[in-house]
């Protein structure tokens, strides 16, 4: 089947080429959206990730020149529009699982480099500095965590914080009983109030969009560490950076951001930044970015290669396949 892979860097592009099955995929770094979508006519397949812009205008674009399917390099696919796929007859293919543990050990690391300064220590070895002061961190042990969405990337961090002898907390709408053992389920009032970290695995849906805002900031401990490796407008980021200056926010960790598209999965080393909100978080010592790097592992990667081609074999055999979501 032929494809048009929008998006494209060489990490995706090696995966996809060695589980390539005999599909005839052609490979763009460019962003799709409706400016860039008559690119893919003649192509009935078209592959994105979750930066690209697969909205109304895009997807009339994209029906008019012959794409039937849309499959996506991940699990959510709030950059679809799905019912206006479904309503131009476009399938919707997505990545249910890849490799919850993927994600699951980067939040891990992200909350203990956090609680031991590890980024500002290792910039000041490399500066000859091996000076201790300010570096004194704190023990999980000694912490409640509050993990927000326990699906299986949730269910994973709270297996993962289960060996460090701290108290686990966790929401979700709908409790995991194998995790009773290990956790306490606790409303989203208990779990802000009681977490001295919270720790956020929920999909971007209305009722996520800004789970952290001004009002729930209020509600938690003064001095909380927030983390979200989900999607980045589970946080309003400016209610967070006011929590950052008044100090009810005493850590944050963040892998993806509110207004990510066009800026993460590109290099802009020598452009000015032109993301005023951005630029801002990343003036405090005490907040660690990085650029939607959670899933990146050999083994997710090849996982995530592997059900986008097998949705594109079964679509071309049978004009359906598993992992389609508005068929």
């Amino acid at each position: 089947m032929q494809a048009l892979v929008f998006s494209s860097r060489d990490y995706f592009q090696k995966a996809l080429t060695t589980a390539r099955s005999g599909h005839d995929l052609r490979f763009l770094e460019t962003r799709l959206e409706s400016a860039t979508a008559p690119l893919a006519a003649g192509y009935p397949a078209v592959v994105v990730f979750v930066n690209d812009r697969v909205d109304r205008d895009t997807l009339q674009i994209l029906v008019r020149g012959k794409t039937r399917l849309v499959a996506t390099l991940s699990t959510g696919t709030n950059h679809i529009d799905v019912p206006a796929a479904r309503e131009y007859g476009i399938t919707v293919a997505s990545v249910p699982s890849y490799s919850p543990h993927a994600v699951s050990e980067f939040t891990l690391g992200l909350i203990l480099s956090l609680a031991r300064h590890i980024p500002r220590a290792c910039q000041r070895v490399r500066d000859n500095n091996f000076e201790l002061e300010g570096l004194e961190g704190f023990e999980l042990k000694e912490k409640t965590i509050g993990v927000v969405g326990t699906g299986a990337i949730g269910e994973q961090v709270v297996r993962n914080l289960g060996g460090f002898g701290c108290r686990i907390l966790a929401h979700d709408p709908a409790p995991n009983p194998s995790l009773t053992a290990l956790a306490r389920y606790a409303s989203q009032d208990e779990i802000l109030r009681e977490s001295d970290i919270l720790t956020f695995h929920v999909p971007l849906l209305p009722t996520t969009r800004h789970w952290v805002n001004e009002s729930s900031l209020t509600r938690m401990k003064r001095g909380v560490i927030l983390v979200n490796t989900s999607r980045g407008a589970i946080f309003d980021t400016r209610a967070v950076i006011s929590g950052l200056k008044s100090g009810q926010i005493g850590g944050l960790a963040i892998d993806v951001y509110e207004e990510e598209a066009g800026l993460f999965f590109t290099d802009h080393s020598s452009d000015i930044l032109k993301d005023d909100v951005f630029a801002r978080l990343l003036t405090f010592p005490n907040v660690l970015v990085t650029g939607h790097q959670a899933f990146l592992t050999d083994h997710a990667l090849r996982k995530i290669a592997e059900t986008t081609l097998q949705s594109l074999t079964e679509f071309e055999s049978k004009g359906t396949c598993t992992h389609c979501i508005n068929t």
